[in-house]
């Protein structure tokens, strides 16, 4: 019986969420119930990843298509509740045993705004069922949130020139 992680994709290049995905559609193909919580993005992949439902259910929680980072601050606020009704979201699907597998793609932005606290991702992860897989994705990686992992990934960019 194979035991159950915390994963993070972080770093500055693409594809943290892409691989998450290629997660969670494993996990599908295999029977497992997979949620996928978005964080501080438009609607961008939304399309795609809702013709994947019921298999791997999308949920976003913020109300405008726009960028966090691009709101006005009377409007960071509104969403600030919002984001924070998706964590309460997570807690609860964790607790009453909803999936197998929790992504919450670009919850160590939340971190990186102040919209969160650390300790936040702590309990997430301390309320975590033993069968329960969990990916955390974001570009920064500090420390203490790298303690509550099992497995991190570090997504770079690299470039190269090719010598003629």
């Amino acid at each position: 019986m194979e035991e159950s992680k915390v994963q993070i994709y972080s770093g500055d290049g693409h594809g943290k969420s892409s691989a998450a995905l290629g997660k969670a559609i494993q996990a599908a193909s295999a029977g497992k119930k997979v949620v996928f919580i978005q964080f501080l993005k438009g609607l961008e992949q939304n399309d795609f990843i809702k013709r994947l439902e019921p298999e791997i259910q999308l949920f976003r929680f913020e109300k405008s298509e726009a960028d966090f980072i691009n709101l006005p601050p009377e409007q960071q606020q509104e969403e600030i509740q919002n984001i924070k009704n998706g964590l309460n979201f997570a807690r609860k699907v964790l607790s009453t045993g909803q999936c197998d597998l929790l992504i919450l793609d670009e919850v160590l932005g939340l971190v990186d705004n102040s919209i969160i606290e650390v300790e936040e991702l702590k309990k997430i992860v301390d309320s975590k069922p033993e069968n329960v897989d969990i990916i955390f994705t974001g570009i920064q990686l500090r420390d203490e949130v790298c303690a509550l992992a099992d497995e991190v990934s570090k997504i770079e960019t690299v470039q190269f020139k090719v010598w003629d």
